[in-house]
């Protein structure tokens, strides 16, 4: 038994040896039969990766407004605004001196700057920007984002529209086109540009909240587009664009109680800037319409008070003597339908339709008298400038 159990474990002993050699040397010989075919899982190809587009046209989504940057950024400027502070006017009073020194007269007058931007439209170098970014300034450097800058001249400034107009002397500038704001819908995608706090230049963007947005009590004639694109202080007077990189509006102001945004925003259409800035080009100043009436909104209550029909409309509270409302026999109480084919519903609204009326033009004024509904005609006078338009340097 014994010499059995020894031969069978030389045996096993010299086969484990065999088996190893030959894996070693020989692997080949001990190959698996190919098994049967195993069914795998169906290849799928995934799609290449999409490259970002810019939207260049309205209506469809895009990943990236880098190319509507590109195009409209070259043209926003950065505008400083400077004026020298106001001298103190006893500098020369001995009994001043006394307490102040001479140095109350040898100081240095010091002046004080203001940042904004500004908005070039056009290759002889015209540049749209606000007036409240350039009011009262002696001294206004326009710096481009190729670091270029040129001292400005300005053209004119209408205060009742806050749009001012700037012109530099500078080659091969690049210049904004303007966009068809009157196709512009609340959703749409805008960027605003700017030079926010002085930082530099910045895009920020956002949609169109809301259009013809007025008494706000910013300007004497309200329109603006309010968005909630990230405007900044310093982003005054920059470009409110599409995304296709065109002027859609000036941007003015902005709702905040802290000084920053909070995602309301306000811009002047650019069909209005442009209007200002080409009669600031061709008369240096900008005409208007004027009818010399005192105008109210019409409330339910008002209505009820005074029995009147109409629930919507301007009430006349008073006429100017002499004036183009009273010669054509508007009254007050008279509650204003219309001005031509133009509907009012508010103040603003007949502050803008009779201001785009020309002057020495005769139009219809739609009224409401007591029960009655009339159409008035009255030849359109000036509108007296509430400050001087024109600045010359």
């Amino acid at each position: 038994m014994r010499k059995a159990w020894l031969l069978f474990s030389q045996t096993v002993t010299i086969a484990v040896a065999l088996l190893f050699v030959v894996a070693t040397l020989k692997p080949g010989w001990l190959k698996r039969a190919p098994d049967a075919p195993v069914a795998s899982a169906p290849v799928v190809s995934l799609p290449a990766p999409v490259q970002s587009v810019s939207l260049i046209g309205a209506g469809t989504a895009t990943a990236s407004y880098s190319a509507a940057a590109k195009r409209a950024s070259p043209a926003v400027v950065s505008i400083t605004a400077s004026r020298a502070t106001i001298a103190q006017p006893r500098a020369d009073d001995p009994a001043f001196r006394f307490f102040f020194g001479d140095r109350a007269r040898q100081r240095p007058q010091e002046r004080q700057v203001g940042l904004g931007s500004g908005v070039i439209v056009s290759p002889e170098g015209y540049l749209l920007t606000n007036n409240h970014v350039i009011e009262g300034a002696d001294d206004i450097e326009v710096t481009l984002g190729d670091g270029r800058s040129a001292r400005a001249r300005t053209v004119g400034a209408d205060p009742d529209s806050d749009v001012a107009v700037l012109k530099i002397d500078l080659d091969k500038l690049p210049v904004l086109q303007f966009g068809d704001v009157d196709h512009l819908q609340v959703g749409d995608v805008v960027l605003a540009i700017g030079n926010p706090f002085g930082v530099g230049q910045t895009v920020t963007s956002g949609i169109v909240s809301a259009l013809g947005r007025n008494s706000l009590g910013i300007n004497t004639f309200e329109n603006f587009i309010q968005t909630d694109a990230a405007i900044n202080p310093g982003n005054s007077g920059g470009a409110l664009v599409d995304v296709a990189g065109n002027l859609l509006g000036i941007n003015t102001a902005i709702y905040s109680r802290t000084g920053g945004s909070l995602g309301i925003g306000f811009a002047i259409p650019v069909s209005t800037a442009r209007q200002v800035m080409e009669s600031l080009i061709k008369d240096g100043r900008v005409t208007r319409g004027w009818i010399g009436v005192e105008p109210r909104d019409l409330t339910p209550e008002i209505a009820r008070t005074l029995d009147l029909s109409v629930k919507q409309g301007v009430l006349i509270t008073g006429v100017v003597q002499s004036g183009p409302a009273s010669e054509g026999g508007l009254r007050p109480g008279d509650v204003v339908l219309k001005i031509g084919d133009a509907s009012i519903a508010n103040t603003p609204q007949l502050l803008n339709a009779v201001a785009a009326l020309k002057p020495h033009e005769t139009t219809t004024v739609s009224v409401q008298r007591g029960g009655s509904a009339l159409d008035v005609k009255v030849t359109v006078g000036q509108r007296p400038p509430s400050r001087p338009a024109t600045i010359e340097r």
